[in-house]
């Protein structure tokens, strides 16, 4: 198993996400990893905070993000460190994992394609160096 942590999908990644005849909820698992230092492309987030570690950019874009998930009728579930590993192995563990569930596709399209979100969006950026995100079905959080 190959396993490539990214910060942003390509555009077949997208395609094939959201272009399924698949509807209805969904959560969806987020396993992070955070940069050390936060890496804002023009040098320095809002208000100056060039010393953020990824965590702490991350941080303010997990602030905002929940009013974006609750407007498309989602909601956020459980978020935490990631602190050990029982089966398996990996040469590193991610810092974080959060859980998001979203009514539909579509509603998770609208989210992220809104300028709004995409203004918080460049906090998790910054603060990401890279991610896995898996989608799944089943019960409701």
């Amino acid at each position: 198993m190959n396993v490539t942590n990214a910060v942003l999908p390509s555009s077949d990644q997208l395609q094939q996400f959201f272009d399924t005849t698949e509807d209805g909820p969904f959560v969806m698992i987020n396993l992070l990893k955070f940069r050390e230092k936060a890496d804002y492309p023009d040098g320095s987030p809002d208000g100056g905070d060039a010393h953020l570690s990824g965590a702490e950019a991350y941080a303010r874009y997990g602030k905002a993000v929940g009013a974006h998930v609750e407007a498309v009728g989602g909601k956020m579930g459980y978020a935490g460190r990631i602190t050990g590993l029982m089966i398996g192995e990996v040469e590193q563990l991610w810092d974080m994992v959060a859980l998001a569930q979203y009514p539909s596709l579509t509603a998770m399209q609208a989210m992220i394609t809104n300028p709004d979100y995409q203004a918080i969006a460049r906090h998790r950026e910054a603060g990401l160096a890279g991610q896995l995100n898996i989608k799944t079905r089943g019960a409701a959080l």
